[in-house]
C-alpha cells in the first residue's frame, strides 16, 4: 500500500449528502477483481450520459479538477453497500483523500485499508474547504497526516483527528498483509515448531 504523509493537490468539491458506493462505482462495473481500470468509471452514472458522452458540468469533468487528490464532499459520504470497489475506483482515479463531515462506517474503514486518508470535520469547516475548492486550478489544499493538519490556499490552518493505530498504518504504507506480514520471522519460527512437534499435520 501507498505510504500517506503529506499531500498538497487540487481539491474537487462535490457537496451532495449520502453519496453512496454504487454512485461512486455502479454495480455493472463490480465484476473485476482488480483494483486498476476502475477510475474511469468512479462515479460513472454522474459523469457521462447514456451514450458515453462526458457530462461537462460535472465537476472532475472540468478541465480545473480532471487531476484532483483531494475530494471535499458532504454528509454521510459512502453510504450504501459495503463494496471495496468504491475506495479502489476513488484511488485508481487518483482521490488519495476524501474530506467530508461524516462517513459510512464501513466505507471509512476501507479507505484506510487502501492508502485513502478520510477527514471527519464540522460542517463549518468542511464548508470553508468547499469554498477553497471552488477556486478551480488554485484550489490546492495541503494535507499533512503527521501533522494533522490542513492548509488551504490562503495559508489557513484546519486541524483533523485521526485514529493513533490508523495513522500509523497510513503513514508507513501497511495494510492488513502488511501488518501481518511485520511478524514473518515469528510466522515462520512458530511453522517450523509446529512441524517439529506434529509432524502429521
Amino acid at each position: 500500500m501507498q505510504k500517506f504523509t503529506t499531500l498538497t493537490a487540487v481539491a474537487a468539491p462535490l457537496p451532495m449528502i449520502n453519496v453512496d458506493t454504487d454512485m461512486i462505482i455502479p454495480k455493472q462495473f463490480l465484476k473485476t477483481i482488480q483494483r486498476t481500470g476502475l477510475g474511469r468509471h468512479l462515479f460513472d452514472e454522474m459523469r457521462y450520459t447514456s451514450d458515453g458522452k462526458e457530462v461537462a458540468d460535472f465537476v472532475l469533468n472540468k478541465p480545473a479538477y480532471r487531476k484532483a487528490e483531494i475530494l471535499v464532499a458532504g454528509q454521510n459520504f459512502g453510504c450504501g453497500s459495503s463494496r471495496e470497489h468504491a475506495p479502489w475506483a476513488l484511488l485508481d482515479f487518483g482521490i488519495r483523500c476524501v474530506i467530508a463531515p461524516s462517513f459510512a462506517d464501513i466505507f471509512y474503514n476501507n479507505c484506510f485499508k487502501n492508502g485513502i486518508l478520510p477527514i471527519i470535520l464540522p460542517q463549518s469547516e468542511v464548508d470553508k474547504l468547499l469554498d477553497d475548492a471552488a477556486r478551480g486550478a488554485n484550489a490546492v489544499i495541503s494535507v499533512d497526516l503527521e501533522k494533522q493538519e490542513i492548509r488551504g490556499p490562503d495559508g489557513g490552518m484546519i486541524r483533523f483527528e485521526v485514529d493513533p493505530f490508523r495513522k500509523q498504518c497510513l503513514l508507513n504504507g501497511w495494510d492488513d498483509i502488511g501488518l501481518t506480514l511485520r511478524h514473518e520471522k515469528s510466522i515462520d519460527a512458530f511453522e517450523a515448531r509446529r512441524k517439529t512437534q506434529s509432524p502429521w499435520m
